[in-house]
């Protein structure tokens, strides 16, 4: 498991050959294989690179999507 800050987490935006990771709920999921993702964007709503708790509140699915992607780490403070 890797730990990220969210300095370090915005590295990986999947651009540019790029790695594409999100972080959820204090846990980081590397997105970079889902076709759901693409370049680092997932339906030009979402990016990469981003803690998305927040935004994903809103999402018209709920989080168990998730379990579709490994999760590999968690955020940490700076």
């Amino acid at each position: 498991m890797i730990k990220l800050t969210l300095k370090q987490l915005a590295d990986f935006d999947g651009k540019n050959g790029n790695k594409a990771y999100i972080a959820y709920k204090g846990r980081i999921y590397d997105v970079t294989d889902s076709f759901l993702w693409k370049g680092g964007k997932h339906f030009v709503r979402h990016y990469a690179g981003r803690d998305l708790t927040e935004e994903l509140k809103d999402a018209p699915h709920g989080d168990d999507m998730l379990q579709r992607v490994p999760e590999i780490g968690i955020l940490v403070d700076e």
